[in-house]
């Protein structure tokens, strides 16, 4: 059986404190996210400022996970459109638990994927999946820079966009 840090943490407080009732408080806690490891990584402000400069230095971004089926549905989408945009995958992340609650912080929202055109998050997959099909996404590209559209249908997902002269 496979534990995560936190269940190790509560295992341990367990057996060392030996009360049942400490320990779902405990677990209460790492449930809510209002108890971070003090795992070393990335500070708090550190993934927001991480988040902040990804976002703003590319048109199109999806903090993903690699499986996650909204995600690979999301990254479809602009695939299809032709669309350049750059992933994060948190599961492949030394900081992707950070980000991911720095993203839940930023957005309101903890599901991936998350997604950014312009700087701005649009939502999950299913959001953008609807925009698409409401033919309001492709605009919303159109409108943050002209070079996020590829000539490559399969579109990239690791594509470093150029900012025009």
């Amino acid at each position: 059986m496979y534990c995560s840090e936190p269940e190790l943490l509560l295992m341990h407080l367990f057996l060392v404190c030996g009360s049942p009732s400490f320990i779902k408080c405990m677990s209460c806690l790492f449930r809510m996210g209002n108890f971070s490891s003090s795992a070393p990584g990335l500070s708090s402000s550190a993934c927001t400022q991480f988040v902040q400069d990804i976002v703003s230095k590319n048109c199109v971004v999806i903090f993903s996970k690699t499986t996650c089926p909204y995600c690979k549905m999301t990254k479809n989408v602009f695939n299809e459109m032709g669309a350049s945009y750059k992933v994060i995958e948190l599961d492949e992340h030394n900081d992707g638990r950070r980000l991911q609650e720095t993203l839940a912080q930023m957005t309101g929202a903890r599901t991936v994927p998350r997604v950014f055109i312009n700087g701005q998050c649009i939502g999950g997959g299913s959001d953008t999946k609807q925009l698409h099909q409401q033919g309001k996404l492709l605009p919303l590209i159109v409108q943050c820079r002209p070079c996020c559209l590829s000539n490559n249908p399969e579109g990239s997902e690791n594509a470093k966009f150029q900012t025009n002269p």
